[in-house]
């Protein structure tokens, strides 16, 4: 894109100011974009629609779109699916031209639909009664190109100051939004990879090897049966997809009942329910049975594939444990340590040797309502543990 001549005013002056130095308190692009647009509107820009398209790093969403329109105070937000490119509303949209190369599209939507170019986003701007729509490049590190969009209902369309004071917001622009994107780039990657509450805590500044906090917690520990012989067997892509839809069948119960999980760790899964919320106990076993109706429907689709049914354990205890960093001096791990996590991992264990799928600990059962309808078990010994730990059955 070329830039307006650096000493030529243009008439969104204030707004590159406003956003050069009004924004750094601001947290969230879409309210900077939002407040930007009605500033250009107060400027004198006859802006009726614009929209910010950002290409984001996250496991489900390949971008987002922030959409502004006149008479908003806060844009909305879709959400773009990876699968965006081979649908219709991107091909042969502004946004396919542009990821093409296009350092420009401008569209006069008042001329004959006939002549100009051929998209549903053009009838639907038509039908608006818009006159002028005009995209350009947001260029950051690395060659990294976004988009935004602007679209005025004046007859006409945009004059050339409008243009100019348009170009000119771009590169203070695409500076601010890159801050606020990878801002939430870093926040998405900790949410993904550690979970929300630890990705919280690192970007609060926990961030030392040793630095941690003693939670008093629900730990839950669950093991995939026989992995080794389904790894060695099955073909990897298999291998992996059963992984996925095995994870999602345990973790999405564990994260909408109030739990984090902490770690994956081949086909295993650490999480933890903190007692700060007063139902930690009753949500954990809640999710359990949650995840057991999710596993059945997964075995009922794999035996329609041909696959084996899955089987898996889980062992449930409570107790105080060391929540922080612990690792080498430049390779660090958010987890949980202590022997409460050593001793839910053993009744995960012990779940093999007596055919059962969920082991509770007498602790955690003590702080089980009664609706809850648990198997008693009597006293087993646990390996590394000196005394026999009373155990119980969980089968809801």
């Amino acid at each position: 894109m070329t830039a307006p001549d650096k000493n030529s005013a243009t008439l969104s002056d204030g707004v590159v100011d406003w956003l050069t130095n009004g924004t750094r308190d601001q947290r969230f692009i879409d309210n900077i974009f939002a407040e930007m647009c009605i500033r250009l509107q107060q400027a004198g820009i006859p802006l009726a629609r614009s929209t910010l398209h950002v290409l984001i790093q996250h496991p489900q969403w390949l971008g987002a779109r922030f959409m502004w329109s006149d008479g908003m105070r806060e844009a909305e937000i879709a959400r773009v699916d990876y699968d965006v490119r081979e649908r219709s509303e991107f091909i042969g949209s502004p946004a396919n031209e542009m990821f093409d190369g296009a350092t420009e599209v401008r569209e006069n939507l008042e001329r004959d639909p006939s002549l100009g170019r051929k998209h549903a986003l053009y009838d639907e701007m038509r039908a608006k009664g818009l006159t002028e729509y005009v995209a350009w490049p947001l260029y950051h590190t690395l060659g990294k190109r976004h988009l935004v969009t602007f679209a005025t209902d004046r007859p006409g369309g945009f004059d050339a100051a409008h243009i100019a004071a348009l170009k000119n917001i771009l590169p203070v622009l695409s500076l601010v939004s890159e801050i606020r994107i990878k801002n939430r780039l870093a926040r998405t990657l900790l949410e993904t990879y550690v979970g929300s509450h630890a990705g919280e805590l690192i970007l609060a500044g926990a961030t030392r090897r040793g630095t941690g906090t003693t939670v008093r917690a629900a730990i839950m520990i669950c093991d995939l049966r026989e992995f080794t012989r389904i790894s060695d067997n099955w073909p990897r892509d298999d291998v992996i997809d059963l992984l996925n839809d095995y994870f999602d069948a345990m973790s999405e119960p564990i994260a909408r009942h109030g739990g984090e999980i902490l770690k994956f760790i081949g086909d295993g899964l650490l999480a933890i329910f903190p007692l700060s919320e007063p139902n930690a106990c009753a949500n954990l076993l809640h999710a359990v049975t949650e995840a057991r109706r999710a596993m059945v429907v997964l075995n009922e689709r794999n035996n329609g594939t041909g696959r084996a049914p899955l089987n898996y354990g889980i062992g449930v205890h409570v107790g105080d444990v060391m929540y922080g960093n612990i690792g080498s001096s430049t390779r660090l791990d958010f987890t949980v340590i202590g022997p409460a996590v050593n001793m839910a991992s053993r009744l995960e264990a012990l779940t093999k040797q007596l055919g059962k799928t969920v082991l509770l600990s007498r602790d955690f059962a003590d702080l089980v309502d009664r609706q809850f309808d648990l198997e008693r078990l009597g006293e087993h010994g646990v390996r590394g543990f000196s005394e026999p730990i009373e155990l119980f059955a969980y089968h809801g």
